[in-house]
């Protein structure tokens, strides 16, 4: 489902502007409405169309844009959340695409935004970044706080269904549904002209939501991604806590990037995976890149792996190829 309509369905998408100051970006607000073909227009439209409040955190100038961050109550997870957005000058002319960033184990939308140095590169390219958190927030879940990999900070991306967590972890929703439809609305983005990157549990979270959707995301790459997380220690603490099971639960198999590589169906989509051979975390069996790019290559679809001499696995290896990612997605949202 599309914004409560059923996706198959035509969409139109109307955007208007009005010239005032605006908390949006400082120079416009942007009024999005989208019509349903068989909706008349003097008569509301689903009340799922109705978008929740945002209230700005943070604003600061940064190469010509704006790098903000935004709080609203989300309605997939249960609780407040905060997001990113970096909005290009190019905004000021009209709806640009949009790049979403993923981030991994024990960060918060900041990481990205105050290490990666992204925001001179999609000022250039004229994209917007959006950079949600990385699991729900003081929810009050038993145990969500105990360990550095499971819980707060590490919601795998997936929408959990073993209880306790089934409630609130569903995050897979929240950055594939609720967040996009959120952006669309009170921002200049073009809607489906998205793409989709992360870092390591978001390397897999940007993996499976494309896999997941094909044709929802242009293209998308992954720098160190969790790329067989049902063969790792991660992943496997991971899903144990929030779908049940075990390693052989065919359910497991729907949240790893490696098992749905085997079986794409939809239109070309190429991956670019950047990773680090100084990784630690990429000798401690935790990430399998190659376990990722057999798949791919089995099943045709185009995957370039990058190994990068001497980099680890930190925000130093993020920033010196975050230029390469953004320019990769920009040909593909532009052309």
């Amino acid at each position: 489902m599309l914004f409560g309509i059923t996706s198959g369905l035509f969409i139109k998408y109307v955007i208007k502007f009005k010239y005032s100051r605006s908390l949006t970006c400082n120079t416009k607000s942007y009024v999005h409405t989208y019509i349903h073909p068989c909706v008349q227009l003097n008569k509301p439209v689903s009340a799922s169309f109705n978008m929740p409040d945002i209230n700005e955190v943070s604003s600061n100038k940064v190469f010509g844009g704006w790098q903000k961050v935004y709080s609203h109550e989300s309605n997939e997870l249960g609780c407040k959340m905060n997001f990113g957005i970096f909005l290009p000058p190019q905004v000021d002319e009209g709806p640009v695409p949009v790049i979403y960033w993923l981030s991994g184990l024990t960060c918060t939308e900041a990481n990205f935004v105050q290490k990666s140095g992204a925001q001179k590169y999609a000022a250039e390219q004229g994209v917007i970044l959006v950079v949600p958190d990385t699991s729900p927030r003081n929810v009050n879940v038993p145990g969500e706080d105990d360990d550095c990999d499971f819980g707060t900070g590490a919601g795998f991306y997936v929408d959990a269904t073993n209880a306790p967590w089934d409630k609130n972890y569903r995050m897979y929703s929240y950055v594939t549904k609720e967040l996009p439809a959120l952006i669309n609305e009170k921002f200049p983005a073009l809607p489906h002209v998205q793409s989709i990157m992360g870092h390591s549990m978001g390397g897999h979270g940007a993996l499976i939501c494309a896999l997941k959707n094909p044709g929802l995301y242009k293209t998308v790459s992954a720098f160190a991604p969790i790329s067989n997380p049902i063969c790792c220690p991660w992943g496997k603490k991971a899903f144990s806590g929030y779908l049940g099971g075990t390693d052989t639960d065919p359910t497991w198999k729907e949240w790893d990037a490696t098992e749905l590589a085997k079986k794409y169906n939809g239109p070309p989509l190429d991956i670019l995976v950047d990773q680090g051979k100084k990784d630690q975390f990429l000798k401690d069996g935790q990430l399998l890149p190659e376990n990722l790019l057999a798949a791919a290559k089995d099943a045709g679809l185009s995957l370039v792996l990058r190994f990068q001499e001497d980099y680890d696995h930190s925000y130093f290896f993020i920033s010196t190829f975050i230029e390469d990612h953004i320019k990769y997605h920009v040909k593909y949202l532009k052309s």
